[in-house]
């Protein structure tokens, strides 16, 4: 990382900019150009190993280059506070964000409640959760492993 004053090294803190993300942005391998797909996630951690869960349709692109190349990119952000410079190239933005690579895979049957489960987690704090099964039955889990991640922010001046 070029700015490494920036760099966000503890892993917890790589957390605590996952908990408050809303998106997940994958890259999947594409003929020519990557594709990037913006989802709704869920996360769960063992000791340091970082595993995102996606929901997807049974069909579609994703799952078409999923099966060509399970090699994916990731990013996800929280844009906080635009700062204007007295010029324009002075002006710069407060921002936590996090990157890595990773596979990913269609997480078996006996996983998908699981997924769904930590999907529902990261934006809703219902406890009771029922999912109906024929809502299941049109719905795939995408497991993504994480193999490498980072994280970086920048804060205002006041917080540096």
């Amino acid at each position: 990382m070029r700015r490494s004053d920036r760099e966000i090294v503890d892993f917890d803190a790589i957390l605590a900019v996952i908990e408050q993300c809303r998106v997940c942005r994958v890259a999947f391998f594409d003929t020519g150009h990557p594709y990037i797909v913006p989802l709704n996630f869920g996360y769960e951690t063992q000791g340091n190993e970082l595993t995102l869960y996606f929901h997807s349709a049974n069909t579609g692109k994703k799952l078409d280059l999923l099966h060509l190349n399970n090699q994916v990119a990731f990013e996800m952000d929280r844009p906080d506070e635009f700062i204007e410079g007295d010029k324009a190239c002075a002006s710069t933005m407060t921002y936590e964000s996090v990157c890595g690579t990773g596979t990913i895979e269609i997480a078996s049957q006996d996983e998908k409640i699981h997924g769904l489960t930590l999907i529902m987690r990261q934006y809703s704090d219902k406890q009771a959760l029922i999912f109906d099964e024929k809502v299941l039955k049109n719905v795939t889990v995408l497991k993504l492993t994480v193999s490498r991640i980072t994280g970086k922010r920048l804060k205002n001046e006041e917080e540096l």
